[in-house]
């Protein structure tokens, strides 16, 4: 009986980081998704939400580094003034690793299909629990 329950709480130790794992997965998945649903409903500042608001937020594109929310907002605005700029968006996740309880590192794969022409890239994100949510800390989008 003694080896039976030693066996029971061994597997539930390994089966436990897999549920929490999958939970942090599934509520990334979540919040990139919300991204794409905003943007395609020309929101950007709903899309934003996925995005850390503080003033240590990195987005890296193909003018470099930009530090901060209100610029990498500002950034958005500017580079997609209107719905025909900003056209449909889909995103695919094509790698997501657990670093630690905090973080995670995705990859994936992004394409805007626009009236004024497609564009299409790759992304790397750097994703932090903070204050209970998931939020991009890190963004580099080509």
């Amino acid at each position: 009986m003694k080896k039976l329950i030693l066996f029971f709480l061994l597997g539930m130790a390994t089966v436990s980081p897999l549920i929490a794992k999958n939970k942090n997965q599934t509520a990334i998945e979540k919040m990139l998704q919300a991204q794409v649903t905003e943007w395609n409903k020309g929101n950007i500042e709903g899309y934003m939400h996925g995005y850390w608001e503080n003033d240590s937020l990195v987005f890296i594109g193909s003018k470099g580094p930009r530090y901060g929310y209100d610029v990498t907002l500002k950034r958005y605005k500017e580079a997609y003034p209107d719905a025909e700029h900003m056209g449909k968006l889909t995103s695919t996740i094509t790698r997501m690793s657990r670093l630690s309880h905090r973080y995670y590192f995705v990859v994936g794969k992004w394409e805007l299909h626009r009236t004024v022409g497609d564009l299409s890239g790759s992304y790397t994100l750097l994703i932090e629990k903070i204050n209970g949510k998931w939020v991009i800390v890190t963004d580099h989008s080509s």
